[in-house]
């Protein structure tokens, strides 16, 4: 195989424009087959826009019966992406998904135990991963350079969203449409990050608005604390609302403090452990002597044609994933735990509890204004 054939499902906003990066040229390893999508005014735009030799179809099964795709490209409301990538996978396709994995955890590991049996290559559209700032604060952590950490704290207010954004759509913003609000939209990238770089939590307790700012029965406003196995804690803070926006990430550590922001990663680096300065000084008020340095973090932000080329080069030449499909239900773990806070007014542990989660979703979704 030279080529990967690859057909788009889901020719909304992402999907088109992955079907145009392929289309043109931009992941040369990839050729755009087929595209499927059940509105049938979408279709007639796609067979205008691109033509040629792809095919169309207007229901899933029917590309998935053609034989015609080795690949697919997920990209429909959330709440498809887990049976969709399922049926691919038993149709013998590698898949790569849009972020979210899915809207609740118990459908996305199905989605996992499903990739795995197949053998088949799972990417997910986690494009953040991509960006060098990301990748060499991830390295720095990874690295020890940092020590242990102490504490995360990730303001990300940058998401201002006005009402008339909610109104294009009557799925969006809904129970039963999409599953969730700020969390499950804009925020899956911020929340894989946050865990990527920094681990996974093991509990949270969060705070929020649903329709805080907006006219939406979902939440638009956020505030998570959590805390890590190894003792250290973190905090949250997300919303729609809220212009002009935050984007900043702090890592306190033993040797120092990073923070991310305005695409810097600034370094204050104690020449000494802070935990062993703190147990060992004499002189009362003191601290480590400390070095402001800038971090470079040299590289092309490629987004999402780079998880496109790699999920090519993975299929083709058995490269590593740089977002593996299976790794979409860590953060989805962390954003259905918060819900699940939110709504119980309590402490809720992580992995959380599947059942008790879905349950409290779908009371939200049998009072929807979105009926599916």
């Amino acid at each position: 195989m030279e080529k990967v054939r690859i057909g788009v499902i889901g020719l909304g906003n992402m999907g088109t424009a992955v079907a145009r990066w392929i289309h043109g040229g931009e992941a040369p390893a990839l050729e755009l087959a087929a595209i499927c999508d059940i509105d049938q005014n979408r279709l007639e735009w796609g067979r205008k826009e691109f033509g040629g030799k792809i095919a169309f179809y207007p229901q899933a099964e029917r590309l998935f019966a053609a034989r015609c795709i080795d690949a697919a490209y997920i990209a429909t409301p959330h709440y498809f992406h887990p049976p969709l990538a399922i049926q691919a996978f038993s149709a013998g396709l590698h898949v790569l998904i849009e972020k979210p994995a899915g809207v609740y955890t118990q459908q996305v590991r199905k989605m996992n135990e499903a990739a795995r049996k197949s053998g088949k290559v799972f990417g997910i559209m986690f494009n953040q991963r991509c960006t060098p700032v990301y990748r060499k604060l991830r390295d720095l952590v990874q690295s020890g350079e940092l020590g242990k950490i102490m504490r995360t704290n990730w303001i990300i207010t940058a998401w201002f969203r006005s009402q008339s954004y909610y109104d294009s759509g009557g799925w969006r913003a809904t129970w039963a449409g999409e599953g969730g609000g700020v969390l499950i939209n804009q925020c899956p990238h911020n929340l894989d990050l946050w865990q990527w770089i920094c681990g996974m939590p093991c509990r949270v307790r969060a705070f929020g608005g649903f329709g805080k700012y907006h006219r939406i029965e979902v939440e638009d406003d956020v505030t998570a604390y959590v805390e890590y196995p190894g003792g250290a804690t973190g905090v949250f803070i997300t919303t729609t609302g809220e212009s002009p926006g935050t984007n900043r990430l702090e890592i306190a550590c033993d040797r120092g403090k990073v923070v991310l922001e305005n695409d810097r990663i600034t370094f204050w680096r104690t020449r000494e452990s802070v935990s062993k300065f703190c147990a060992e000084f004499k002189g009362g008020f003191g601290e480590p002597e400390c070095w402001e340095t800038n971090i470079p973090a040299p590289g092309h932000n490629l987004q999402h044609i780079g998880i496109l080329r790699n999920f090519a080069d993975a299929i083709l030449r058995k490269a590593k994933l740089l977002a593996p499909g299976e790794d979409g239900i860590l953060s989805l773990n962390i954003s259905n735990a918060i819900h699940l806070s939110m709504w119980t007014d309590d402490w809720v542990k992580i992995p959380v509890d599947e059942k008790r989660f879905l349950s409290e979703l779908n009371k939200r979704i049998a009072k929807s204004r979105y009926k599916k």
